[in-house]
């Protein structure tokens, strides 16, 4: 199963994000057994994550899921919407990684499930 996980994650030092994939790394490494790949899609702060998944982008997503490939003028008709509109989020979440484009121009969901990780602590 093809999985990615959406993350929001302020370290407000890097070195201790790095050590943190670092020691991430070196867990799967000594279980030594295959993993499966897993794509990550790190936020700074919710801003920016709801700047790139907008409502409208999430729908695409959700929809793209169930049709399948389609090229963004089909995308656009079945979800009712602009092609224009579709074509600037289509264009934006490819940058992004959360869709991908096939060899034949189509556009797909390259992910069977989206997991998304938000943690919110306390002030200290």
């Amino acid at each position: 199963m093809s999985r990615a996980v959406i993350q929001i994650r302020h370290e407000p030092d890097d070195m201790a994000a790095i050590k943190a994939m670092g020691e991430r790394f070196a867990a799967a490494w000594k279980a030594g057994e295959q993993q499966e790949p897993v794509a990550v899609f790190t936020f700074s702060s919710p801003a920016q994550l709801f700047s790139v998944l907008t409502p409208k982008r999430w729908e695409l997503i959700e929809h793209l899921q169930k049709i399948g490939p389609s090229s963004i003028r089909g995308l656009a008709r079945s979800l009712d919407r602009g092609i224009k509109r579709v074509h600037e989020d289509v264009s934006a979440l490819v940058e992004w990684g959360l869709i991908e484009k096939t060899e034949d121009n189509k556009i797909w969901v390259p992910y069977e499930e989206i997991e998304a990780d938000f943690v919110l602590t306390a002030a200290a």
